[in-house]
């Protein structure tokens, strides 16, 4: 079968002055040294153009600390790609904002991480609250669509109500309620961050009477967490399928959490055209297919809906990239996600967050 990706996700850089204890960066990503250069990155647009790409993904870390960033857009313009900034909002001033405009940028989807200033800053570990605000309210006089991201966990799952009252003032086009999902510094910090079950069903009610409400005013999509899902999601709508993620130093991924996966080799733009890199290299044929698949899932109906769900949480919590997802309530590992649900319905305090830790040796807040 001929696979053709039709998103592009450059991660532009790991360097962040936010500290998000969730962040889905790679918990050692100080390994990974050396980002791209403006015409490396305008190559790689160039050839995911010629793959099928339409849609390009601008993220980091942080992209505005990239200076190059207008160039960037301006050259996924031209190739007629779709770009989306995905940022924090810090550091942007408004007229580098109307610069990013004209260059072409079409979406920006902004993170704000709690309803009120001191929850939200806690979470960030910065104080970006107040910019955020005024970063969202420039975005829609600029007339650019606004995307607001949520990333929803046990100590703001609970306030989606105040979220949706947020957007709205805000006059926010979509609203993703992203629940985490357990990679990086999510995994890490786990049993600070998994809520409920009560909580997610109350979370769910809430977002579902506005997305009924606010039909054909602001899109609402609200990710439900695998670890209370009956079956695992379709994975980046599968390994190696749709999606080509790469990342600061040049590494082509099938996810963003791929090269977490130990004995896994990925191949480097700096090396490899990225046509050959998606149709040949071992890493993007591993998991493609059923082949692959160990029982439950190689005769589970489902098989072609979640091609045996996330192959990078398989790994991190059996040790087996090859294994079904542990998420799935066929799984012979599903106890592991039991379990996490189980410490998660106890009582009493969570320890402190462990944040995202220095971001650059010469920059320590990320600027």
């Amino acid at each position: 079968m001929e696979y053709r990706p039709y998103t592009l996700i450059a991660e532009l850089t790991y360097r962040c002055p936010l500290r998000c204890p969730y962040c889905y960066n790679p918990v050692e990503y100080t390994r990974h040294a050396g980002e791209l250069t403006t015409e490396e990155w305008l190559r790689v647009f160039e050839e995911g153009e010629a793959l099928g790409v339409v849609q390009l993904h601008l993220t980091g870390g942080e992209p505005l600390v990239r200076k190059d960033l207008e160039a960037l857009v301006e050259g996924a313009r031209r190739l007629g790609l779709y770009t989306n900034l995905i940022t924090s909002g810090v550091p942007l001033a408004r007229d580098r904002l109307r610069a990013l405009r004209d260059a072409g940028l079409d979406n920006v989807q902004l993170s704000v991480q709690d309803v009120e200033e001191e929850r939200s800053d806690r979470i960030a570990g910065y104080q970006a609250f107040r910019a955020k605000m005024e970063v969202a309210q420039w975005v829609k006089a600029e007339g650019l669509p606004l995307t607001l991201n949520v990333v929803l966990h046990r100590s703001n799952l609970d306030r989606v109500k105040e979220v949706v009252v947020l957007a709205e003032r805000l006059s926010v086009d979509r609203l993703e309620l992203a629940n985490t999902q357990y990679h990086g510094w999510a995994l890490k910090n786990r049993d600070q961050l998994l809520p409920t079950q009560a909580q997610l069903e109350r979370a769910w009610d809430v977002a579902e009477a506005a997305r009924v409400r606010l039909a054909g005013r602001m899109e609402i999509a609200y990710v439900t967490p695998d670890y209370y899902s009956k079956w695992p999601k379709a994975c980046m709508e599968g390994w190696g399928r749709r999606f080509i993620n790469i990342i600061p130093d040049g590494l082509v991924l099938p996810c963003h959490a791929a090269h977490t996966i130990t004995g896994l080799r990925f191949e480097n733009v700096r090396d490899l055209p990225l046509d050959e890199i998606w149709h040949h290299s071992e890493s993007f044929n591993l998991f493609r297919g059923e082949s692959w698949m160990p029982e439950p899932c190689r005769s589970c109906p489902r098989r072609s809906i979640d091609f045996g769900g996330c192959r990078c949480q398989a790994f991190h919590l059996t040790g087996n990239a090859a294994a079904t997802d542990p998420a799935c309530s066929l799984s012979p590992d599903h106890h592991l996600i039991e379990a996490a649900r189980a410490r998660a319905g106890e009582p009493g305090d969570r320890p402190a967050f462990a944040y995202r830790g220095p971001i650059h040796p010469a920059h320590p807040r990320g600027l």
